[in-house]
C-alpha cells in the first residue's frame, strides 16, 4: 500500500472515530468476494460502535448463506422501500467489489441520490464510480485482500476468527482456489496471516464447493452433456442455459456458479462463454487462459467488463441472437486465440 493510500485509510479511520450510520453495498448477483467483504466489514464496523446495514441488490447463492450475519442482510430487490429509506439516512456508504454504479442494478437510483460520504473498495480496473475515498487496485487478487490491509491499519485487534473467515472466503473464491494468475505471492502472505486467526479452511471450502443440491449437480451434467459447444478452430467453447431449462432443473440463484470454467478443462480451449437467459436480458460470463483479454472482449461487444481472464456482460437480444453474435465474432479473434 502506497503512503498516499495509507494516509487516506488513516483519514477515513479518523472520520469514523465517532458512531455513524453506515450502509454497505455490493454488486448485483453478489459472489464470494462481494459477500465475504461485506460480512467482514459489517462485523468490524459494528465492533467500532457504528450503526451498520448490509444491502445487496438482489439474491445471492445459498452456498454463501452460512457466512456470519447472513440473516441481517437486506435484499433491495425484495425489500425496496425499507432499503431505500436506510440508504437515504446513511452518513457513509461503502461500495464493495464494484466500480460502476450501474452494477448495483435498481439500487443505483437511491445510491446516486444519496449525499453520504462514499468509500469504494474494489479490485476491478478503470473505476468510474465517484467516491470520496477510493481504494482501488486491479493487481489485487480480490476486494477481500484489499479490505484486510485497510482493517489492519484501522485496528488489527478487532479482527477475529469470523472476520478472517469471511475475508478468506472472498480470496479463495475470487482466485479459483488460488489457481488464477491473480493469486500473487502477496496473496499467499495475506492468507498465511488469516490462518493465524484459527480459521478452518477445509470447512470453508466444503461450505462453498461441497454444498450443492442434487438438482444442481444434475444440471451441471446436463450442461456438459447437451449444452457445451466446442470450437477447436478458435480454441473456444460456450454453454447456454435457457429459462425453460432452468425451470426443468428447479434452478436457484448460484446454481450455475462456475459453469463458465468447465470447458477450460478441455484440452486446447482457451476462451469460454456462458449464456444464462433471464426474464429481461441474457447474462454472460467470460473466462480465458493466457493473454486473451475477456475484459476487452466484453467491453467492446457485450456492455460489460471485468478482469483480463474473467469478465461479464449482457445482451438485450434473444438467447439465440446473442449466441449467434458470439459465434460470428470468433473468427475475428482467431489469431489472438491461437497466439496463446
Amino acid at each position: 500500500m502506497t503512503s498516499d493510500r495509507q494516509q487516506q485509510v488513516i483519514n477515513l479511520k479518523n472520520e469514523l472515530a465517532t458512531p455513524r450510520r453506515i450502509v454497505l453495498t455490493n454488486h448485483q448477483g453478489p459472489d464470494g468476494d462481494a459477500m465475504g467483504a461485506m460480512t467482514a466489514l459489517y462485523q468490524f464496523l459494528r465492533k467500532m460502535g457504528h450503526e451498520v446495514t448490509m444491502i445487496t441488490p438482489n439474491d445471492y447463492p445459498e452456498f454463501l448463506h452460512w457466512l456470519p450475519c447472513n440473516s441481517e442482510t437486506v435484499n433491495f430487490m425484495r425489500q425496496k422501500e425499507m432499503a431505500t429509506a436506510i440508504i437515504e439516512k446513511a452518513d457513509y456508504i461503502f461500495h464493495l467489489d464494484y466500480n460502476q454504479i450501474k452494477r448495483s442494478a435498481d439500487m443505483f437510483r437511491p445510491l446516486s441520490a444519496s449525499k453520504a460520504v462514499r468509500i469504494l473498495i474494489d479490485h476491478h480496473p478503470d473505476p468510474s464510480l465517484p467516491a470520496n475515498y477510493l481504494f482501488s487496485d486491479s493487481n489485487a487478487s480480490s476486494t477481500c485482500e484489499l479490505l484486510f490491509n485497510i482493517l489492519k491499519i484501522w485496528d488489527a485487534s478487532l479482527i477475529d476468527r469470523d472476520i478472517a473467515g469471511c475475508l478468506y472466503t472472498g480470496i479463495m473464491t475470487d482466485t479459483g482456489c488460488f489457481s488464477y494468475r491473480s493469486a500473487t505471492s502477496y496473496t499467499f502472505t495475506v492468507v498465511s496471516e488469516l490462518l493465524v486467526y484459527g480459521i478452518d479452511r477445509d470447512a470453508i471450502y466444503n461450505q462453498v464447493y461441497d454444498n450443492f443440491s442434487a438438482q444442481r449437480m444434475r444440471l451441471m451434467g446436463y450442461c456438459l452433456n447437451s449444452k457445451m459447444e466446442i470450437f477447436p478452430e478458435y480454441r473456444a467453447a460456450l454453454i447456454t442455459l435457457s429459462l425453460e431449462e432452468q425451470r426443468r432443473y428447479d434452478f436457484a440463484t448460484g446454481d450455475s456458479e462456475g459453469f463458465v470454467n468447465l470447458p477450460l478443462s478441455v484440452n486446447g480451449v482457451r476462451f469460454t462463454a456462458f449464456f444464462l437467459e433471464k426474464d429481461d436480458k441474457i447474462k454472460i460470463s467470460f473466462r480465458s487462459k493466457g493473454s486473451f483479454s475477456v475484459n476487452d472482449f466484453a467491453r467492446k461487444h457485450f456492455s460489460g467488463g471485468g478482469h483480463l481472464n474473467a469478465s461479464g456482460g449482457e445482451a438485450r437480444t434473444s438467447l439465440d441472437e446473442t449466441v449467434r453474435k458470439f459465434r460470428e465474432l470468433l473468427p475475428l479473434y482467431k489469431d489472438e486465440l491461437h497466439a496463446q
